[in-house]
């Protein structure tokens, strides 16, 4: 049997952030990994679709360019060599954390973990022990238990995908949804989507929610509110969606983008008296301590954020409180997001009904709409404006939520968030100096 000090199952980013950690205390560690090292968001999600962004910007700006003096050409995509491109780079930095885990004398064993009791797992036929473990194993994507379901595709698949289709419909308008959605259109598919409820993106700012949704009708894409899928058919070369409310959608493909579960299933977790919620969620305390106190559990396979760096914050604060002699734990008020779409959409705080919930008449919403200079020079068809939202609390304008749609949002929000964690106010943003002439500069103008 082998022993370890630490082992983690799951080479994802939280997984890879506390195994170099953790060897850097000195710890003998190993890491199990039953596909490929990266996880989820190197592999099949935040790096290779951020890639399809790129690729997609370039169509939305042809048209930008022609109001800039630029000579209208045509220009062919070549999907399968943008793929190749994609997947080439992927592979380059799965690459290279395996040789940076070699480096630091972490093992890496591929295989499936099983717990066999509360400090011992089983890969293929090797046991290993260990005095403390940590899961990070993120999760997968779920499909509705609806007729005809495994004739769509999830995420996964959309990375792996021959062709552009003709149509795409997408079931569900969260993040992913919203985002396939929006590049799939720029690549020239015809695109409808639609979500249970009237407006997309549940949990947004709803100012965030009408003007990024209203964004994407005006590209071009089909949007139906308040529907659910009841099932999918096979129509002879396409597929047809059928609605709740009696529509049908005929399409080449079907999205089903509808959440994500933990990877827990297989894990035999009750061998090691690890308590899990209905969706598999290992519950965890404030530590990211599960029910057996030899065990940790962070990102994605937690009811927490499901988010990257939270992952692997959440994964470093593990190995601070083990090596560090430092106990940690993380502070989720004000964790930044984003929304890669076209509008682009972040948020950082309390959404307005959030922020109403809890202190009552005490917040004030300041919201600006403008028109960038990038299309300033264009005409009004091609024109596309920002929104700004602030919410503060009390009389002295605390600071507690920050909302944008449009042109870099998601770094302007990245970088105000680290002002709302320290508790600025309006005031603060009123006598900061923008820098001109940038979108950013809004801010301190409100």
């Amino acid at each position: 049997m082998a022993n370890f000090d630490f082992l983690i199952i799951g080479a994802g980013t939280g997984g890879m952030a506390a195994a170099q950690k953790a060897a850097e205390y000195g710890a003998k560690v190993a890491v199990i990994e039953k596909e490929k090292v990266g996880g989820t968001c190197l592999n099949r999600g935040c790096t290779p679709k951020k890639l399809m962004v790129y690729a997609a910007d370039f169509a939305l700006q042809e048209s930008l360019a022609v109001s800039y003096g630029w000579q209208e050409c045509q220009r062919q995509l070549d999907w399968s060599l943008l793929m190749q491109k994609i997947h080439q780079r992927l592979d380059s930095i799965s690459n290279s954390f395996t040789k940076t885990f070699a480096e630091k004398g972490i093992e890496l064993i591929y295989g499936e973990a099983k717990f066999i009791d509360s400090r011992t797992v089983k890969v293929n036929d090797q046991e290993i022990s260990a005095d403390k473990i940590l899961i990070a194993v993120g999760g997968h994507p779920i499909k509705p238990d609806i007729p005809g379901k495994d004739l769509a595709i999830t995420s996964r698949e959309m990375f792996q995908l021959k062709e552009i289709p003709q149509k795409l419909a997408i079931v569900g308008g969260g993040y992913i949804g919203v985002e396939f959605a929006s590049m799939m259109n720029a690549f020239g598919a015809e695109v409808v989507f639609m979500d249970t409820s009237e407006l997309i993106l549940s949990g947004f700012d709803k100012d965030l929610r009408t003007t990024v949704q209203q964004g994407l009708i005006e590209r071009g894409i089909e949007f139906i509110g308040e529907t659910t899928a009841e099932k999918i058919e096979q129509a002879g070369n396409r597929l047809q969606l059928h609605l709740s409310d009696e529509q049908t959608i005929t399409a080449d493909r079907v999205l089903l983008a509808t959440g994500r579960a933990p990877n827990t299933k297989s894990l035999d977790l009750d061998k090691a008296g690890v308590k899990v919620g209905d969706k598999g969620e290992i519950k965890v305390d404030e530590f990211c301590r599960t029910e057996n106190q030899h065990i940790y559990a962070v990102g994605d396979c937690i009811d927490r954020v499901p988010l990257t760096p939270v992952a692997k914050a959440e994964a470093l604060a593990v190995v601070e409180t083990l090596y560090g002699k430092q106990p940690k734990s993380i502070d989720y008020t004000y964790v930044t997001s984003a929304v890669f779409s076209r509008p682009e959409a972040a948020t950082v705080g309390m959404n307005e009904a959030e922020a109403r919930d809890k202190y009552g008449d005490r917040i004030n919403c300041h919201c600006d709409r403008t028109t960038p200079m990038l299309y300033s020079l264009a005409d009004e068809a091609n024109q596309e404006t920002v929104t700004i939202k602030l919410i503060t609390v009390g009389k002295e304008e605390k600071v507690v939520g920050v909302h944008m749609v449009g042109e870099h949002a998601a770094d302007i929000i990245q970088c105000i968030g680290v002002a709302v964690r320290q508790g600025i106010t309006k005031q603060d943003l009123d006598d900061s100096f923008g820098i001109h002439p940038t979108i950013g500069e809004e801010f301190m103008s409100m």
